[in-house]
């Protein structure tokens, strides 16, 4: 008996491997505010998934923004039973580019305070 085909799924995601990332990308996917937001929230360095954010876009344009960051390299995505839980790639950005990410979310940070944004 021949072993069977392994089973794909469409169910996942395409990520860049660690040496496909560009640090123009990255910061491409983190010019744009709402992406930069999501990056925030995602740097206390829990794992949350898509519904947890209330972005200020429509639901198409909220896909938009996680399948930049995705793809740039800066979240991996993957799904948990029916959720599509997302986490920075701390991890893979630190070592091709050491102390950016810190850097990018603590001045991030700094400029939500100065503008009274919370989020």
């Amino acid at each position: 008996m021949t072993p069977a085909a392994p089973i794909t799924s469409s169910r996942v995601l395409p990520h860049p491997a660690r040496a496909d990332i560009r640090l123009e990308g990255v910061l491409h996917a983190l010019s744009d505010p709402v992406r930069l937001s999501i990056a925030r929230e995602l740097g206390a360095g829990d794992e949350l998934s898509c519904s947890h954010f209330d972005l200020p876009v429509t639901k198409s344009t909220t896909t938009h923004h996680f399948r930049v960051l995705r793809e740039s390299g800066v979240i991996r995505q993957v799904y948990r039973g029916t959720a599509k839980m997302n986490g920075l790639r701390r991890d893979d950005l630190d070592a091709l580019f050491p102390g950016l990410l810190d850097t990018l979310l603590a001045a991030a940070d700094r400029q939500a305070a100065r503008l009274g944004d919370v989020g």
